[in-house]
């Protein structure tokens, strides 16, 4: 009988062979759309497992090395974000493990996790409610020992043009001084009934589909106030689109968009007067997009903070 005996393969390592044409150091080298699930509290703490999309890089900053460890910064995306929620805290202890598996190599670290977090809306007036999907994205960085992250969302809303609304009213005026005599008295039912015809709303204002995108930089010490954040934008603007919409639903929304008229810099200076008022934001960018129905083009409004150093539009 033959002993068998187990020696260890020695496997090429071409990444560590420096070649004549690689030298220099590189900003960011890693893997992009590493799909992982991620758990994170909803609104009620409840853990809430989702897909996601990772994007995790190093930089390469020693000149001679021919590349990174591909299979390292994958293995500990999957050891971390699979297996435990996704936090502030997590965050910190997987970038620090990408440095720490990279010590010869890079001395930066950042990683981007992209998801899409639902939460169920009641409808403005039934009692219906339904599902809203929000993307996600939460980019965290390490750079000399110091953690850095941002939570940045998307917000639909519907937006209604305070110029077309003046025009309508005028019409509307108009519409009315042709339809009732300035020398017969006005009689109160006639009015009513000419308030609910087709003829009486003789025009309307155009309104749209539009979309807020929030960028923020968090300080220290605080979780992912996802939920928080998409509140803040939504009742500062008022005008979220809907999910379950009965008649009486409908004429709720009616209501509200009656009531806030807005440019897209309407829309934009009332995030940021929100989201100047929220502590736990250090720096903001923001963008209101409204896609015109008057229009084949978009109106289009940014905001930042304005601190040094911080965000530009």
């Amino acid at each position: 009988m033959t002993a068998t005996t187990n020696t260890a393969r020695l496997m090429p390592d071409i990444a560590s062979q420096a070649g004549a044409d690689s030298a220099g150091p590189l900003d960011w080298v890693g893997m992009d759309e590493i799909a992982v699930p991620v758990r994170i509290a909803d609104a009620d703490g409840i853990l809430v497992q989702s897909p996601a999309r990772v994007a995790a890089f190093v930089n390469l900053n020693q000149a001679e090395a021919r590349g990174i460890h591909m299979s390292r910064l994958y293995l500990h995306v999957d050891q971390h974000l699979s297996r435990e929620p996704l936090t502030p805290c997590s965050l910190r202890r997987l970038l620090r493990d990408f440095l720490d598996s990279h010590a010869d190599l890079s001395d930066r670290a950042r990683i981007s996790v992209r998801f899409d977090h639902m939460i169920r809306r009641a409808a403005l007036a039934s009692d219906n409610s339904g599902w809203k999907t929000y993307p996600v994205v939460i980019n965290a960085s390490m750079h000399e020992g110091v953690f850095a992250f941002e939570l940045e969302t998307e917000i639909l809303y519907s937006s209604t043009c305070p110029c077309s609304a003046a025009l309508a009213r005028q019409l509307i005026q108009e519409q009315f001084a042709s339809d009732f005599d300035a020398d017969r008295p006005i009689d109160r039912a006639a009015v009513l009934e000419w308030l609910g015809s087709e003829s009486g709303i003789r025009a309307t204002p155009h309104s749209q589909r539009s979309s807020a995108r929030v960028r923020v930089r968090l300080g220290n010490g605080f979780e992912f106030p996802i939920v928080d954040l998409i509140d803040l934008i939504e009742s500062a603007l008022q005008t979220p689109v809907q999910t379950a919409v009965k008649r009486e639903d409908e004429q709720a929304f009616a209501l509200l968009n009656g009531q806030n008229l807005m440019f897209c810099e309407d829309a934009a200076r009332r995030m940021r007067g929100a989201l100047d008022q929220d502590e736990r934001i250090v720096d903001f960018w923001l963008r209101a997009s409204h896609l015109e129905s008057l229009h084949p083009h978009d109106a289009v409004a940014y905001a930042t903070k304005g601190i040094d150093g911080g965000f530009v539009a």
